[in-house]
């Protein structure tokens, strides 16, 4: 990617190193949609809602910390990716007359807390609408190059992309009626409306790409790293390698073709109707 003239974003908070952040409260609508759409890992929701639950009581809120001394290069990449989403969106939500709240992201080792309970690595990237912020162990860039197969700068964008796409559903209202569905419908309903919200979240990355692609941010064969990236990390193949077979009834984020198919719909088109999971029969 070509982001020397890409203007960093203000809104990283570096965690890396330190200790888990204090944050009152109880499991909640975050904790609840952290559970269904927050890993890219695959990982049964109950058993993240199990680690959310296992908290200490409640303390008061406490201002995060910030790691001193100047920006490592990953920092700095990851702060003007995150710039670039936030010119996107915010030009977008001009468009539509709506306001848009950029997000803060939060770069951790480990484990650290947030507002909707504790976020560890092995969860993968995540989002939580309580705070409106990313969460990112940059370890999952490791995984997702040696484990994954999906090396390559824009691979690593694609995933703060997502995540972000999440955000724009949180602006939108979307996570409030997945999260409403909960306890209403069978759960393998619920899988079909989680998938639809991953795909949606996959399309809005590829709205993001096509932008970054008419800024001239992008190298040759940057997209074929994003695809490689949404496709790597389909419920399809993610269960294949952990268990040797597939569950579809199970899927939460779609398949390695879902992905692709949506974040190449709206990389395409870089119009947010054409990003309508929720309305396509055939996903």
């Amino acid at each position: 990617m070509q982001l020397g003239n890409q203007r960093s974003s203000g809104n990283v908070e570096d965690r890396r190193g330190m200790g888990p952040v204090a944050i009152g409260g109880g499991l909640g609508i975050g904790g609840v949609i952290l559970a269904i759409i927050a890993s890219f890992m695959g990982i049964d929701p109950s058993v993240v809602l199990d680690t959310v639950q296992q908290r200490e009581p409640p303390r008061e809120q406490q201002a995060a910390p910030q790691k001193s001394g100047p920006p490592d290069d990953m920092q700095v990449f990851v702060s003007k990716v995150l710039g670039s989403t936030e010119d996107v969106w915010q030009a977008t939500f001009r468009q539509m007359n709506r306001p848009y709240q950029d997000p803060k992201l939060v770069l951790f080792t480990g484990a650290t807390r947030s507002a909707c309970g504790v976020g560890q690595a092995a969860m993968g990237p995540f989002y939580c609408p309580n705070d409106e912020k990313v969460y990112i162990d940059l370890a999952f860039y490791r995984d997702l190059r040696d484990r994954f197969r999906a090396p390559g700068d824009f691979a690593q964008a694609y995933v703060i992309a997502h995540e972000v796409g999440h955000h724009v559903q949180n602006h939108l209202g979307i996570m409030r009626k997945l999260q409403s569905l909960q306890g209403q419908v069978s759960r393998q309903e619920f899988n079909r409306a989680s998938v639809r919200v991953e795909l949606q979240a996959d399309c809005f990355a590829g709205i993001w790409a096509h932008h970054a692609g008419n800024k001239s941010l992008l190298d040759p064969g940057d997209l074929e790293e994003g695809l490689a990236a949404a496709s790597a990390i389909g419920d399809d193949r993610l269960q294949k390698q952990s268990q040797g077979y597939v569950v579809p009834e199970s899927f939460t984020h779609g398949s390695s073709q879902q992905r692709v198919r949506w974040f190449k719909r709206g990389m395409e088109s870089g119009r947010m109707q054409d990003c309508d999971t929720f309305a396509a029969r055939d996903l």
